[in-house]
């Protein structure tokens, strides 16, 4: 599983001229890609990660602080662009099994505690943020 964390001041995702996602105040906006064999030792890493890691302003986490979190997928975080100039999503997990992990990952840190939006998995969102920083991240689990 990978994610891209971005630290932001607002976001949102629309769909379709519909708000179907939004964080108002600070948080984090998480691109989340599923590989095919993520299961649940990846969800629980990843969840963990997403809330306690310390990118928030103090050095501060969600856990710490109750910031939002907006749950993207993003399919395209495994694109392989080492050949040609059209890349390959091989390495990305195919909707039916990405689906469910992404909602996993929502779920595991709504047990957390944490306030958690979403996009709409498989639609075309436009993906609107304040990037606070910029800080942005990478995690691999």
């Amino acid at each position: 599983m990978r994610a891209v964390l971005q630290r932001v001041s607002e976001a949102s995702v629309t769909v379709a001229g519909e708000v179907v996602g939004r964080l108002a105040r600070p948080g984090l906006v998480a691109l989340v890609g599923v590989t095919h064999d993520d299961g649940p030792q990846q969800v629980a890493t990843m969840a963990r990660k997403i809330a306690d890691l310390r990118i928030l302003d103090g050095e501060r986490s969600v856990s710490d602080t109750g910031a939002p979190v907006l749950v993207v997928s993003q399919f395209t975080l495994y694109a392989d662009t080492r050949k040609g100039r059209r890349p390959s999503w091989s390495a990305a997990a195919p909707g039916p099994v990405a689906e469910p992990v992404v909602e996993q990952v929502v779920q595991a840190l709504r047990s957390r505690g944490v306030e958690v939006e979403t996009g709409r998995f498989g639609a075309h969102m436009d993906v609107s943020l304040v990037n606070d920083g910029p800080v942005t991240i990478v995690l691999d689990v």
